[in-house]
């Protein structure tokens, strides 16, 4: 059975620190199934989403090795705990002047949205978890999907304590 773990890595804003982060899962033989990579709300942090496939190797084993890297500053498996992990996906559809109502429908019931429409098909975004992406793409298949193209997943824990500021905590003490 597959163990797909979220983590997200604070790393210094530097260049070269993407390859070298991806470098360790491709060493480590993990598949990287997700990563987004974007700055935080401090410019010289940025914030790495990973999501793994962690079947054959213990998380805790890839945790430890991004710590040792130098432009790592903390490491937090999200999927640990409370969390809320998004992506964004988008969907080209056929969509004759037959078939459009329906895909409509199930664009509002999925609460997507039309970005674009020509005569023969639309361009649909939606924003969600792998099972609400997965279930809209399964509604849409029967009327032919052209083109699929996804963000890789964004997380973030809840509650009020940001990463962040678990960083300056642990600089601090």
């Amino acid at each position: 059975m597959s163990e797909i773990r979220t983590l997200s890595v604070l790393v210094e804003n530097k260049p070269g620190v993407l390859m070298r982060v991806a470098s360790l899962f491709a060493r480590r033989a993990f598949n990287i199934r997700s990563l987004a990579v974007g700055e935080t709300e401090h410019a010289e942090i940025s914030r790495i989403t990973v999501v793994v496939d962690a079947e054959d190797h213990p998380i805790e084993q890839i945790t430890k090795q991004l710590n040792k890297l130098v432009n790592v500053l903390k490491v937090v498996d999200i999927s640990a705990g409370p969390s809320v992990i998004r992506q964004l996906v988008l969907f080209k559809v056929n969509a004759d002047d037959e078939h459009r109502t329906a895909v409509l429908q199930i664009v509002e019931l999925f609460r997507a949205h039309v970005v674009d429409v020509t005569p023969t098909s639309v361009i649909i975004e939606a924003v969600g978890d792998n099972e609400k992406v997965n279930a809209l793409l399964t509604a849409l298949s029967p009327y032919g999907v052209r083109e699929i193209v996804q963000s890789g997943a964004l997380a973030i824990a809840r509650g009020p304590r940001s990463i962040t500021d678990q960083l300056k905590e642990k600089d601090r003490g």
